[in-house]
């Protein structure tokens, strides 16, 4: 059965912002170019007494439309306030439209594979994102919103409806409440845009697969006022274990209105439904990592049962986004989002071989689910200039709810022969193992100020949460509530050189609520994350790229261990350290080459336990990452619109379980791409465009993941063809 997961319930109700007056003490108002909103306002001589000088805005089409190659200037999540990643004092990669569709990104696991410092599984299972950084996973969020979830009610989210993503990696609390210490990676949908977007897809490949994609939108009217963006994706295939199948019809229709230069409002839907979901299981680990009398498993062994298993999943976002500057230069924001999952899911789930090495033990699981989830993020910004010092001032009120329903079965099942397995048996219908409703809230107050003097940047920042919990186990009849509060801080120090360079310090916390009580019946704390970093971003002024490096150290504290007094219960007493150093590069260069390179060294450990692990890695976590992509496009000549681009991929050894008794070998994974614009030497095919990708074209066999109970091969080689036209 899978692990229980910690559910992230969070809780949201919009509440109206509190002026900043009193931060703003009475200066006054100038206007000035839109250009320089919160980064590069305010050049000239500062007057004498202090006044406020802020941009006058020009609403248009999100930024990120703008951005060509794989280089972002910006990132919007890591301050929210659109700063320009030079002047960020954090390690923040951004993963453009255009590296989505050279490397043509089919998950968000697929969509991370090359950034910087992170670990994105690779294997089979297509139901549950599994993304870690620095040691902890990730948390993901949509346009700057959480992505809430239960054990298997997880959000998800068509890469082909994205603009970007943005990876923040280290404690990121203080703009986005409870949050991993890794950090977090925020997905940027597509919007609707004043310059037309008219785009029909369809792919083929490996596994039978069979996918159609359409992208269109523009202005409705001639004045632009009104605008809309249709995005979808259908898609049937099979999948690399025998007998699963996925197949997803995903919708998003996003529309805006923008009445005047200061004010914009886009509604924003995203409509998923999974009539099969795949493949999740977990083979044994002898037979897998470990050796069998009867030899290797194959990596499309199946071992469930056909006339059990079954994996529906039905998801609908709607929400808005909403931005107006008023006549005194202050930018309020409003983005809201409401979700409801419901999932049905039943397997017979393989456990361990016995000791004759060919019979399988297994296990009937079924999980009923349905997820109600509300975020808002209420935000007001000004730039203000006191004497030589510009100021970038954002206030925040957010508010996340989660209700979430919950009732899993759990029973045995008859075993399975590996060597001749039958795939129609009777299961017995398992008994209720969980029944619960759980609702959770969170109210977070933030505060950030961004000073700049001369070409010093200082990041300040500090919030506030509070977090409460109601569970109602139906099993017992019995009710608990549990609330928490938490306070989080960022500072961080920036310094630009006129060359480019830019070296940074900062330091940063966070939580997450932990469910549960210790053995007095007292409820946990939150988890805490502190992380102190420094690095150097380069930025060459000739040259479209942006160069890297950072060292940091990571330490989670009020880890549960188990209580040396009664091991029935745990106590807090646990922790985790990560020491590492991140190198990176990305450019675009006009010769036509993209390319994207990393390494990053971890050094992780259990610093506090009462298990006797101290000492030893966390299960899953390599200490050495390593990947380089690159994509090449003849810019002139008979050949000019043709492009090949290729990537390696390094993961370095790591532990199936805390314990670092069995040890899962390093790999290495090649991928390649071939793309052919046609419409540059024939102007009577102008739009169509031809892409051959490979993933893994070794065709290496190696596991990627594994558990206490099992372990799960990464995939062998996919092959995707892509023909896409757009007018």
């Amino acid at each position: 059965m899978k692990p229980q997961r910690r559910t992230a319930p969070r809780a949201a109700v919009g509440a109206t912002m509190i002026a900043l007056s009193t931060m703003l003490g009475g200066p006054t108002v100038q206007g000035q170019d839109a250009d320089s909103s919160g980064d590069k306002a305010n050049k000239g001589t500062p007057s004498p007494s202090p006044s406020i000088t802020l941009p006058s805005i020009t609403v248009t089409a999100d930024s990120a439309d703008e951005v060509k190659g794989y280089v972002a200037p910006t990132s919007v999540g890591a301050t929210k306030t659109g700063t320009p990643l030079l002047e960020t004092p954090q390690t923040v990669t951004v993963i453009t439209r255009q590296e989505l569709d050279a490397r043509q990104s089919q998950s968000l696991r697929m969509a991370l594979q090359y950034a910087p410092g992170v670990q994105a599984s690779n294997d089979a299972d297509n139901r549950i994102d599994s993304i870690t950084a620095r040691g902890f996973t990730l948390d993901q969020f949509l346009d700057g919103l959480k992505l809430l979830s239960g054990t298997w009610t997880v959000p998800k989210v068509e890469p082909y409806l994205l603009d970007r993503l943005e990876i923040l990696e280290g404690p990121s609390s203080v703009l986005y409440g409870q949050a991993s210490p890794g950090g977090i990676v925020n997905m940027v949908s597509k919007k609707p845009t004043k310059t037309p977007v008219n785009e029909v897809q369809l792919q083929t490949g490996s596994f039978g697969r069979l996918q159609g994609a359409f992208d269109v939108g523009g202005p409705i009217d001639e004045e632009g006022h009104f605008l809309y963006r249709l995005t979808g994706v259908a898609r049937t295939t099979d999948a690399q274990v025998s007998y699963m199948q996925e197949q997803r019809l995903n919708i998003a229709p996003a529309f805006t209105w923008t009445p005047d230069a200061d004010t914009r409002f886009t509604l924003l839907a995203n409509l998923l439904y999974d009539p099969k979901g795949g493949f999740w299981d977990l083979l044994p680990t002898n037979g897998t990592l470990q050796p069998n009398p009867y030899g290797q498993i194959p990596r499309n062994f199946y071992t469930g049962d056909l006339g059990f298993e079954h994996f529906y999943r039905t998801q609908a976002m709607v929400g808005y986004e909403f931005e107006h500057r008023f006549a005194d230069g202050i930018t309020a924001r409003q983005n809201v989002r409401f979700n409801h999952m419901v999932i049905d899911y039943a397997a017979v789930q393989g456990l361990t071989l016995q000791s004759n090495g060919y019979t399988l033990n297994r296990q009937a699981y079924t999980a009923n689910e349905q997820l109600d989830t509300i975020s808002v993020d209420n935000q007001l910004q000004a730039n203000v200039q006191t004497g030589p010092i510009r100021h970038t001032l954002l206030g925040g009120l957010d508010y996340q709810h989660v209700s979430w329903n919950n009732l899993t079965r759990l029973g045995t099942a008859p075993t399975l022969n590996i060597l001749s397995p039958t795939y129609y048996q009777f299961i017995p219908y398992p008994s209720v193992f969980q029944n619960a409703f759980q609702t959770q809230d969170q109210v977070g107050i933030y505060a950030e100020e961004q000073a700049r003097i001369d070409r010093w940047s200082l990041l300040l920042a500090g919030r506030g949460d509070q977090v409460s919990s109601n569970t109602v186990n139906r099993l017992t009849n019995t009710t608990s509530t549990q609330s928490n509060f938490a306070f989080t801080t960022r500072v961080g120090l920036t310094y630009l050189f006129d060359s480019g360079v830019a070296p940074y310090a900062s330091y940063a916390t966070s939580f997450q609520p932990t469910i549960g009580t210790g053995a007095s019946g007292t409820a946990f704390q939150p988890t805490r994350g502190e992380q102190e970093e420094i690095g150097i971003k380069y930025q060459p002024h000739s040259v479209n790229a942006m160069f890297t490096v950072s060292a940091y150290n990571l330490v989670q504290t009020n880890v549960l261990t188990v209580d040396p007094s009664n091991p029935n219960f745990n106590v807090q007493t646990g922790a985790v350290r990560s020491r590492g150093i991140e190198v990176s590069a990305v450019g675009s260069l006009q010769n036509g080459l993209n390319f994207r390179a990393s390494y990053s060294y971890l050094d992780n450990k259990i610093i506090s336990a009462n298990d006797g692990t101290v000492g030893n890695r966390l299960a899953n976590v390599p200490a050495n990452l390593a990947s380089l992509w690159a994509d090449y496009t003849l810019q002139t000549g008979s050949l000019a619109g043709f492009g090949l681009g290729g990537g390696v991929r390094y993961v370095g050894t790591s532990y199936t379980t805390n314990a670092n008794t069995v040890q899962i070998p390093d790999y290495v994974v090649f991928d390649a791409a071939l793309h052919y614009d046609f419409g540059v030497t024939h102007p009577n095919m102008k739009g169509i465009r031809f892409a051959l990708n490979g993933y893994n074209i070794g065709d290496n066999e190696y596991v990627s993941f594994c558990s206490a109970t099992g372990c799960r091969y990464g995939m062998g080689r996919t092959v995707l063809a892509t023909l896409t036209y757009g007018w």
